[in-house]
């Protein structure tokens, strides 16, 4: 049974990267866009309104998994785990790789690293809600992984 209950949070795991595209460009780029615009025009302060978005997503995780453990429904804390996992990954992606608010990876040479940050570069060149592109976070567009290639096959000629 506990292999059902690793898989189903490796499931939402993955799940979460489709519902992050879709609350980005629908909900945070749509009626929250309140919430989410000082990312985009940042005011130079450390904290954003955009941060609130940790919660929207952390509560129901924290919800999930208390209930789920505290009356046996261990499917319910799956869920929750994988949700919890995917925001892990996103406060290590999104935080501190690409914004790098903490300075953990400055110098990663991986072309994983320079597509995605790449993507959010693009992600972020439109100021307001409209025209949006690249809303995923740790998936990344065929077009961002060539501009990386390209960039390399530069680059060595340059050397």
């Amino acid at each position: 049974m506990i292999f059902i209950y690793l898989l189903t949070t490796l499931f939402v795991f993955c799940l979460m990267e489709g519902i992050t595209w879709l609350t980005h460009k629908y909900v945070m780029h749509g009626f929250l866009w309140y919430l989410h615009e000082d990312h985009h025009q940042p005011t130079g302060f450390k904290l954003e309104k955009n941060d609130a978005f940790f919660l929207i997503f952390a509560v129901p995780s924290f919800l999930c998994i208390l209930c789920g453990v505290t009356d046996q429904h261990y499917f319910m804390a799956a869920i929750g785990f994988g949700i919890m996992l995917y925001g892990f990954a996103y406060f290590v992606v999104h935080e501190v790789i690409i914004h790098q608010r903490l300075k953990w990876f400055t110098r990663s040479n991986s072309r994983y690293v320079k597509a995605i940050r790449w993507a959010h570069k693009m992600h972020h060149k439109h100021l307001g809600k409209e025209e949006g592109e690249s809303f995923g976070m740790l998936i990344v567009a065929k077009k961002y992984w060539d501009k990386v290639r390209r960039d390399e096959v530069l680059q060595k000629k340059v050397v």
